[in-house]
């Protein structure tokens, strides 16, 4: 395990602005129809790690390309990780983020599986206040819209010897993000993927890491072939336990309004589901974190006793699933403007906007240093 030097509590940021920036009228533009991950900021937050200096040379600097050496260790060995969380603009003008706590600690779990040191969460937090200082202007105001941030770290180092490397970078980037359903919210359709795994007992699948994603593109690939949206995958072991989509956790709802999501160590831990867990909690629901196998939901569906299923993830906030599709099967869920899952949705989506009340404390300031930790400002 890396361990962290002894290291003060926060960061001396060196700001290099970019001269380069995008004019007003060119950013109005994109901001007007961004899209998802298809422009960026002008500036990035870069901060070095080395195994005899700990973290260090923290900076904002203009966004542009990174220059690696041929032989660094991620080019070779995969060993990087991300996060990702947005940044929403409320009524008022002031910029919040949903839970980046959490984000943070599981940006450590996460590095702890990749052998990566662990950026201490006031680390975590204070480059996302420092990218949204020189970047607030990004943070666009129209409806269901928000800056996405993605935090991210890969080991640096020139070195072909199979170890943990000894030098490392973190960097945070960050895309305006329009509405996810442009023509309002539409029932996925989800293929089951028999002959894939995403990730195997004892494996990388609790870490949020790029080799996860990549495994899970040649079923992606096959649930288009299928005419579908999502490709859902089982467990590596026996075949028959539900794991998660590509991108995103699956949660099933039954008759009687308990929810069920997939419980296993080779699922990654979602801030989005936890969340809307959290609130149908509130409101009564008994929720379940358990194994459910494949057959479970086709006779719950066939029986009446499962009622509606959906997927969840930071993209998409909640996607009600219209249908499942096997080699030999399909299960479909009606889906209506009272579904829970929509309710479910509409209330944190709420919350994140800042048109409720945040009883919770998820809610963090971003764009002023004056601003507390919480949504109790």
């Amino acid at each position: 395990m890396i361990k962290n030097l002894l290291a003060p509590s926060t960061l001396e940021f060196t700001r290099h602005p970019n001269t380069a920036a995008l004019a007003e009228m060119e950013r109005a533009e994109i901001l007007a129809d961004p899209g998802f991950g298809k422009h960026f900021t002008d500036h990035m937050v870069d901060i070095c790690w080395s195994a005899r200096g700990g973290w260090h040379r923290p900076r904002v600097q203009p966004y542009g390309p990174i220059q690696l050496d041929p032989a660094a260790a991620v080019l070779h060995y995969a060993q990087e990780i991300f996060e990702g969380l947005k940044a929403y603009r409320h009524q008022d003008g002031s910029i919040w983020s949903f839970r980046p706590e959490a984000n943070a600690a599981r940006m450590q779990r996460s590095a702890r599986r990749l052998a990566l040191p662990e950026l201490p969460t006031e680390y975590f937090l204070q480059s996302l206040r420092e990218l949204i200082q020189a970047d607030a202007s990004w943070v666009p105001s129209a409806p269901d819209t928000s800056l996405y941030l993605r935090p991210f770290m890969f080991a640096k180092e020139a070195f072909l010897g199979v170890r943990a490397a000894e030098k490392v970078n973190y960097y945070v980037i960050a895309s305006p993000a329009g509405a996810y359903f442009t023509g309002g919210l539409a029932p996925v359709s989800i293929w089951l993927s028999t002959d894939y795994a995403r990730a195997g007992k004892g494996g990388t699948g609790a870490a949020k890491t790029g080799g996860n994603y990549a495994s899970s593109l040649v079923a992606q690939a096959e649930a288009y072939d299928h005419g579908c949206d999502q490709v859902l995958f089982l467990d590596s072991e026996e075949g028959r336990y539900l794991e998660e989509l590509g991108g995103m956790n699956i949660v099933l709802v039954k008759k009687d309004g308990t929810l069920v999501t997939p419980a296993s160590d080779s699922i990654l831990e979602g801030i989005t589901r936890d969340s809307i867990l959290q609130l149908a909690e509130d409101r009564g629901h008994r929720v379940e974190r358990r194994k459910v196998t494949i057959d479970e939901w086709r006779e719950g569906a066939a029986s009446g006793d499962i009622v509606e299923a959906f997927a969840c993830g930071t993209a998409a906030v909640l996607a009600p699933i219209g249908s499942l599709k096997g080699a030999d099967f399909e299960i479909t869920h009606l889906d209506g403007d009272e579904s829970l899952a929509r309710s479910l949705r509409q209330e944190l989506t709420d919350i994140q906007y800042g048109r409720v009340e945040d009883t919770h404390g998820w809610m963090m300031r971003l764009d002023s240093d004056a601003a507390a930790d919480s949504a109790t400002e």
